[in-house]
């Protein structure tokens, strides 16, 4: 299946995790900013890549996952994009990736396995992609901390529930939170996702938590989220 955007179309048939609105909601919240040197970590389809991709048009993003099938797909999604020369896949995990790497990144995106201590699917591919078991919490943030270069950014998509311990987390590896928006469905329905954005340097200040709400009480999409992703879906 293929989904189409306004300037690229991504392929995910080969990935254990479609394309969905998560990845879609980071790459369109994540601080771009003036970054020129960009990592995606367990970039499945590529989709966030591709997003990035067209939001920093002098950016060169690495995309790395540990699924050999989504990193040939990324590959193939990044070749038919406007930007193929500026988009890497590569089959690595982000641990081999962090110690082979002497470059560091301006910015760091993430939507990565979430599910803790849950029901297990049958499907290894969507467990590996689903589950922390092969990339916790703590080795995803201890990587990416030494691979940001000093006022480089960690941009992630996780549970609501998992918010405390991620700070906790980023913090102890010398992370501070920089940006906070809490994610629901529709109004009146508790947060299911987080949106953080956490740079390097030490800081105890939290700043002020945002709402986003996916829908509206009379639409399938809000306006706030359709302004946050006019420019990508169709």
């Amino acid at each position: 299946m293929s989904f189409r955007f306004r300037q690229f179309t991504v392929a995910d048939d080969r990935c254990a995790m479609k394309v969905g609105t998560d990845a879609v909601l980071l790459g369109c919240w994540c601080p771009i900013g003036a970054a020129r040197k960009i990592l995606d970590i367990g970039t499945g389809s590529g989709v966030i890549a591709l997003i990035a991709a067209q939001r920093s048009p002098e950016a060169h993003i690495d995309a790395i996952d540990i699924d050999a099938e989504a990193v040939k797909q990324s590959q193939d999604n990044f070749r038919l994009s406007p930007w193929a020369e500026r988009l890497t896949g590569r089959h690595i995990s982000v641990q081999e990736w962090s110690a082979e790497q002497s470059a560091t990144y301006d910015l760091i995106i993430s939507n990565p396995p979430y599910f803790v201590d849950s029901q297990k699917n049958p499907d290894p591919g969507r467990q590996t992609a689903r589950h922390t078991d092969t990339l916790s919490y703590e080795v995803l943030i201890a990587s990416a901390a030494r691979l940001l270069q000093p006022q480089g950014v960690l941009a992630l998509i996780l549970p609501a529930e998992a918010e405390t311990q991620v700070i906790a987390l980023a913090r102890a590896e010398g992370l501070s939170p920089t940006r906070l928006t809490r994610v629901h469905s529709k109004p009146g329905k508790p947060a299911k996702r987080i949106l953080i954005a956490l740079r390097k340097g030490a800081s105890e200040t939290m700043p002020t938590a945002e709402t986003l709400y996916i829908e509206s009480a009379h639409s399938p999409r809000s306006e706030e989220y359709a302004k946050l992703t006019r420019d990508f879906y169709l």
